[in-house]
């Protein structure tokens, strides 16, 4: 239909051709469609709508005073925010067009129900914030479609009451924020699922709470415990509230921990405002006598390499059940084991590890199953891995750093005060000098003519004259002077030598000049 046919003159007849082989056909064909489908236009790319902000893989619709989801959304986005708009409903699978969609953001909108299928073909979403609407309760259907939501903000709503299995199916779900809303009860079993052990945080804080069940949280797994945040509740005071409180603060709970003096209860129902904080005021409840359930985990030290077999002491249940271990890494385990078979679970409920390594140190808790929604604690023992002491070794490290400190100050003591002399001449204490010894020490010869060498016998003369080097005590012009022979008037003094005249007598001689200072 693309050919363009030549027109002849009118009243001529155009020759007949021949027909065109088949291949020839084929082959004309195949060029004509390229060129016939040229002058098509391509579907244009869907365009950002013109009340949002668009990049790569963001899309930014929020304080637009939006009433409805604008049409024509880009596939492209990971990232959706309505916040702060005036949407009242979200219509059915309306999140088709974002099937890589990961994060939603509808908070501060006035929405006050969830169609069935308001979140269909979102299954990649992760991160969903509905805070700040107008939600009345949360039923079975809002979120069972979000396989793979991990982080759900319901705070600041009016909801008032949660369906037991509005999380059944979530089983990678970590985060649900559901204070400040109208909260009496809450069904704290829905979480105690296989599903749930994954979640980290649930926060019930700022409702109106007026009864917990005590021994519901108790069996709950430690990492919800962790993160059960019931503070600011109006929850009736009583003995068993005040020592699960206390236990979980004595285990460091960051629910605790984190608002210690924001835990409050009610002393009476007929009296609203009768609140008091218990952890912080504990004196009203010293009567309280802490339970079984109360204890800590029972130690169970094990050496690394061991067999490690652990069973609880409690009474078996009455009615028929299985048994649960939840690991330090929050892994259950059931009959027969995990999955690589590391730990082992027999059916009277015992947990074994064939060699015990240092990573399976931690507290194990034990579980009861009844029912799918019905867990009892039967204990939790905290096992300790530690590597063999070397052999011969029997005291502690405390102990052997004392007594290395006391052989070094001995030691020490030897050292200044025993050490043995080299040689006995040395140790033995010299005798005072004699007067003659301590003159003579102190003395020099002075000779007035040189020495001369008489014959064979070396004989010097015997006019010599005598110095002595001891200063006289009183200063002379601020300089010490030397004392003569003529200080000494007394030839008997003491202090005069009498010298030999032979030739071992002579020492030290120097000419006659004497020395001054």
């Amino acid at each position: 239909p693309c050919r363009a046919v030549p027109r002849l003159p009118p009243g001529t007849m155009s020759p007949r051709a021949p027909p065109a082989p088949l291949w020839l056909r084929a082959a004309e064909l195949l060029v004509l469609l390229p060129l016939c489908a040229h002058g098509r236009a391509a579907p244009a790319p869907r365009s950002c709508p013109a009340a949002c902000i668009c990049t790569s893989d963001l899309l930014s619709c929020s304080r637009q005073t939006l009433q409805r989801v604008p049409r024509a959304l880009p596939p492209t986005a990971t990232t959706l925010d309505l916040s702060h708009n005036a949407l009242t409903q979200l219509q059915d699978r309306w999140l088709a067009a974002l099937p890589h969609l990961q994060a939603l953001h509808v908070s501060h909108n006035q929405i006050k129900d969830l169609s069935p299928q308001a979140f269909h073909n979102a299954s990649y979403l992760r991160h969903l914030d509905l805070s700040s609407n107008h939600l009345r309760a949360v039923e079975t259907h809002y979120f069972e479609a979000l396989v793979s939501l991990e982080e759900l903000l319901l705070y600041n709503n009016r909801i008032a009451r949660v369906d037991e299995n509005a999380f059944a199916k979530l089983s990678g779900l970590r985060k649900v924020y559901l204070s400040w809303n109208n909260l009496t009860t809450f069904p704290f079993h829905s979480v105690q699922g296989l599903g749930s052990y994954s979640l980290r945080t649930l926060d019930l804080s700022s409702n109106s709470l007026s009864n917990v069940p005590v021994e519901e949280l108790a069996a709950l797994p430690e990492n919800v415990r962790n993160g059960l945040y019931l503070h600011n509740n109006p929850i009736r005071c009583s003995c068993p509230l005040y020592l699960m409180l206390q236990r979980w603060k004595q285990r460091g709970f960051s629910s605790v921990k984190d608002f210690f003096e924001e835990h409050t209860c009610k002393v009476s129902d007929s009296v609203p405002r009768s609140l008091i904080k218990l952890l912080k005021y504990s004196h009203m409840f010293e009567n309280c006598s802490s339970g079984p359930e109360d204890a800590r985990p029972v130690p169970f030290p094990v050496t690394v390499g061991q067999t490690l077999l652990l069973a609880c002491n409690a009474s078996p249940p009455a009615e028929p059940a299985t048994y649960m271990w939840i690991t330090p890494h929050h892994e259950p385990v059931k009959h027969p084991g995990n999955g690589n078979r590391s730990v082992e679970v027999s059916r009277d409920g015992s947990l074994k590890i064939a060699a015990a390594k240092p990573w399976h140190s931690g507290v194990y808790v034990g579980l009861a199953i009844n029912s799918p929604r019905n867990f009892s604690r039967l204990c939790e023992l905290n096992v300790t891995v530690q590597y063999p002491k070397p052999d011969g070794e029997t005291f502690s490290t405390g102990l052997t750093t004392l007594l290395g400190c006391i052989v070094s100050l001995l030691l020490v003591l030897v050292y200044l005060y025993l050490t043995p002399c080299r040689c006995l001449s040395c140790c033995k204490r010299p005798a005072p000098p004699s007067p003659l010894q301590e003159c003579s020490a102190q003395s020099s010869i002075l000779s007035a003519t040189p020495p001369a060498t008489d014959g064979p016998n070396r004989k010097v003369s015997a006019n010599k004259h005598v110095v002595f080097l001891e200063p006289v005590r009183e200063p002379h012009d601020g300089k010490i002077r030397l004392a003569l022979a003529e200080d000494f008037p007394d030839p008997k003094h003491p202090k005069v030598l009498q010298l030999k005249s032979d030739s071992e007598s002579i020492s030290s001689v120097f000419s006659d000049t004497p020395i001054m200072s």
